[in-house]
């Protein structure tokens, strides 16, 4: 890594693992940003109650809890997202590891520079997790995807036998809000401004 000092001393020494793959066509790369307002958002992958040693762990000074383990066979889960890939179905896509769901969301739309509405409804109904794990949990092997509407149907078929849910949209005003079911009307548990995230990503302000 060329990242060798921290606060002006020396890292511990610390071991590189590159991985180097051949990309057969450049023009089917997909990067992070998220790119049109109306394209469906689709987390892939499980996420499970992991917090330990987490981002919000870190910053919270807490300690303890199930840290990150392996999924069962994701190997089979890549494939299938590469094979939609390879076939254009896919318009961005970005790791949730560090921070998790919400810190990917957040990130995609600061590269796009366009919101995005999340709904939070397949993790809390049909995993059953509590709201602060959807959010930051750094469950391995998952990602968000961004798929235009007319290309969901051919994603949906391409990633059968994995786990998928779509969880949003993209969104023309520039505001990330997640919102949770709620009685008589959905309730939002995170509204931001892409404004105030690219704010908070450059350090700048409080």
């Amino acid at each position: 890594s060329l990242f060798n000092e921290f606060n002006g001393s020396p890292i511990p020494g610390t071991l590189l693992i590159s991985a180097i793959g051949i990309v057969p066509d450049v023009g089917r790369t997909v990067t992070s940003d998220l790119k049109a307002p109306g394209n469906r958002l689709y987390l892939v992958g499980e996420t499970r109650a992991e917090l330990g040693g987490s981002l919000l762990q870190q910053l919270e000074g807490g300690s303890g809890g199930a840290a990150p383990g392996m999924p069962p066979n994701p190997l089979a889960r890549y494939r299938a997202l590469h094979a939609a890939i390879r076939q254009g179905l896919v318009q961005a896509a970005h790791d949730l590891s560090e921070g998790g769901l919400a810190v990917a969301a957040a990130e995609m739309c600061v590269a796009g520079r366009l919101g995005a509405q999340v709904e939070l409804d397949p993790l809390l109904q049909d995993a059953g997790l509590a709201v602060v794990d959807a959010l930051f949990a750094e469950s391995n092997g998952r990602l968000l995807v961004e798929v235009a509407q007319e290309d969901a149907a051919a994603f949906e078929a391409a990633m059968v036998g994995t786990w998928f849910a779509p969880i949003g949209t993209v969104q023309a005003a520039a505001e990330l809000a997640i919102t949770v079911p709620g009685e008589g009307k959905r309730r939002t548990v995170l509204s931001v401004t892409v404004e105030e995230l690219v704010t908070a990503w450059k350090g700048e302000g409080a």
